[in-house]
């Protein structure tokens, strides 16, 4: 009778209910781990971490629970639901990006959500379920087995709170010992997820951002004394052969979307080449080709992008610095240029405040931002980021030819984004058959794009610009993440994408076309942040007293690597991935690890540095010589019936 009696007590307790949940949530995060994450298990400590790391989160959030007495149960599902949902969103999230959502990222799609959807949809498949079965579990648990009510009391979260405690410090003096200064010096969120679990990373992420918003309030001009002397240190001088040579011209930047390097040259298995226009630009002897040009964005992606382009400082670790740092000070390009006679302009088939656009292009100085009011957007025109490529630069065209002389402007290009699903109208290329349709469909995505990149160039011909224009067009971040690696073995026709060669893989195409200048291909190793400094010295203006982390492309003083925003770099000899060196020539991993020591402490220098300028907003206290400061209030984008955009289109 005794034994019954405990049973029933036992099977009605709140804390065999909070145990149940707790186990299942563990053994659930550990699978999601194994199944959906690729986080570089090396050795048996770390896949001892990786086991236990879900613990501490699931003790003390389902402990909370139990200061609710008779809604015990329904807290505890309650809070399984949100941190269930916050492990799909991060699986969800790292199938494409292979990275984990930030508190930063979360901010991102209060402007970015509505234009995400079909992007998202892709990348969920039924059997997600799963991550929510013990959610379900718990539910019909609750209903049946646990249905009468047993009033607990508050000794028992503090027993659990001080087991997860426990827990977690036992968890971080392990971490410290594999990975030393772990909360400290690792750009790399891979690392924390492995060492402390996804949902200590949200608790970190969620301390690191306060923290950062407080930086700005407390940074004072002697901060940036360390980043001048640094920067000083580091300059590399204008060639003279180029310097000055595209003096006076127009500037047109094309951002190429998501597309590779790999893709130039590359001939499908009947011997079509996917992009024949730009296969010739990279092979005409009149256009600067770097063939060994890396993209350097985080969590922002193509905001990132523009912002290395023009600003020359690196994007931040976490979240994008045009949706979280736009009320900075910024010295960009357009900025720099008003200096010296010229209008700057963006065109961009979408709409003005995707990547709060509206708001960073007036911090940047553009005078005028021609967005998605300014086109025909019709179903047969647009998908589901906005104008196709072709319409959108055929419309351009009459705006262009509007502005003043001499002009900086950007186009940013859409249809080659994931997922990469093209109208059958649009094309008649070819699909690859490479057993993944993400990757099968980047064929035909990105040979749309070539042609009319194609239609764009020939129209900058007929209209006479081409001769008095500097075209610079650049791939703006990877279109194929890692996930998709083993298709693309069979796109690359080896046996696997290893380590080193999966970093290679993130290089991107820049062209930089100067009439009246002989480029051709060009073999150093650069970045997105050092482009700024390589045009603005082809227009004749020396970048030494401003702060920026570029490294001119045509100086004889380049340096010859380039840094990734999570620490990792490619550099001539030698590739650092994960804290692993390899050999650049074989890229297997190199036993002295230290080849990778002196590069790898410049990288953290640089990045550091950055972050410095751009988390604690130090341009404020900084003024180059002959630069005019702007004030982002004197600029609007209020469309095409009204906008200072209009009134300042005057005639060439």
């Amino acid at each position: 009778m005794n034994k019954i009696r405990l049973s029933k007590k036992f099977n009605n307790s709140h804390i065999t209910f909070f145990a149940i949940a707790v186990v299942l949530f563990w053994i659930k995060t550990y699978a999601a781990y194994q199944i959906e994450f690729k986080l570089g298990i090396d050795n048996n400590l770390q896949k001892f971490l990786l086991f236990i790391n879900p613990l501490s989160s699931a003790l003390f959030f389902f402990g909370i629970a139990l200061l609710f007495k008779k809604h015990t149960k329904r807290v505890m599902i309650i809070i399984n639901f949100l941190l269930s949902f916050l492990l799909y969103a991060n699986i969800a999230y790292y199938r494409f990006f292979n990275d984990f959502i930030t508190v930063p990222v979360i901010m991102q799609t209060k402007t970015n959500a509505g234009q995400l959807g079909n992007s998202a949809l892709s990348l969920m498949s039924p059997l997600d379920i799963f991550y929510f079965s013990d959610m379900i579990i718990l539910i019909v648990l609750a209903l049946t087995v646990f249905k009468k009510v047993t009033v607990t009391n508050r000794k028992a979260f503090k027993i659990v709170l001080l087991f997860a405690i426990t827990t977690f410090l036992f968890n971080l003096g392990l971490a410290e010992k594999d990975r030393p200064q772990l909360l400290t010096r690792s750009f790399d969120r891979n690392y924390l997820v492995k060492y402390l679990g996804a949902y200590n990373f949200t608790i970190y992420d969620v301390i690191q951002n306060i923290k950062s918003s407080s930086q700005r309030a407390l940074a004072d001009s002697s901060d940036i004394t360390d980043v001048e002397n640094y920067r000083k240190a580091n300059y590399a001088a204008p060639n003279p052969e180029y310097f000055g040579k595209a003096k006076g011209m127009n500037v047109i930047y094309v951002s190429m979307e998501s597309f590779q390097s790999f893709m130039i040259d590359y001939k499908m298995p009947d011997g079509k080449e996917v992009t024949p226009f730009l296969n010739s630009l990279a092979h005409d002897g009149n256009t600067f080709y770097f063939e060994n040009f890396f993209h350097q964005t985080g969590q922002g992606k193509t905001s990132d992008a523009e912002f290395l382009m023009e600003n020359s400082l690196y994007p931040m670790a976490q979240g994008a610095v045009f949706v979280n740092k736009a009320q900075n000070t910024f010295q960009a390009a357009p900025a720099i240029l008003k200096g010296y006679g010229y209008n700057s302009a963006v065109f961009h088939g979408n709409q003005k405040t995707f990547w709060n656009r509206n708001v960073m292009y007036k911090a940047l100085g553009y005078d005028q931002f021609f967005d998605s009011e300014y086109y025909s957007m019709t179903d047969e025109n647009t998908k589901n980021y906005g104008m196709k490529d072709k319409p959108f630069f055929k419309e351009s065209m009459p705006l262009l030819e509007g502005l003043k002389q001499p002009f900086y402007s950007k186009f940013i290009s859409l249809s080659n984004h994931f997922p990469f699903e093209m109208d059958p109208q649009d094309t008649d290329f070819p699909a690859g058959d490479y057993g993944d349709p993400v990757v099968n469909q980047y064929f035909q995505s990105a040979n749309y794009m070539d042609q009319a990149f194609e239609q764009f160039f020939n129209d900058l011909k007929a209209d006479g610009l081409y001769d008095n224009t500097v075209i610079v067009m650049y791939g703006d971040h990877y279109g194929i993440s890692e996930n998709h690696n083993e298709a693309m073995a069979k796109v690359l026709g080896v046996d696997e994408i290893t380590p080193a060669s999966n970093a290679k893989l993130q290089r991107v195409p820049l062209f930089i076309h100067v009439p009246g200048v002989k480029g051709g291909i060009q073999k150093q190793i650069g970045g997105e942040v050092d482009v700024r400094p390589t045009l603005l010295h082809l227009l004749g203006i020396d970048t030494k007293d401003y702060m920026e982390f570029g490294s001119d492309l045509l100086s004889k003083d380049h340096r010859n690597w380039a840094s990734f925003r999570n620490g990792d770099f490619v550099a001539s000899d030698v590739i650092q991935i994960k804290g692993k060196c390899y050999s650049s020539e074989t890229g297997e991993l190199m036993e002295n690890a230290e080849a990778c020591k002196d590069t790898s402490e410049k990288v953290n220098t640089e990045l550091q540095m950055s972050d410095e300028i751009v988390y604690k907003d130090l341009l404020r206290f900084y003024k180059p010589e002959g630069y005019t400061s702007i004030n982002p209030s004197d600029y609007d984008y209020l469309g095409p019936k009204g906008s200072k955009a209009t009134k300042s289109s005057t005639n060439k």
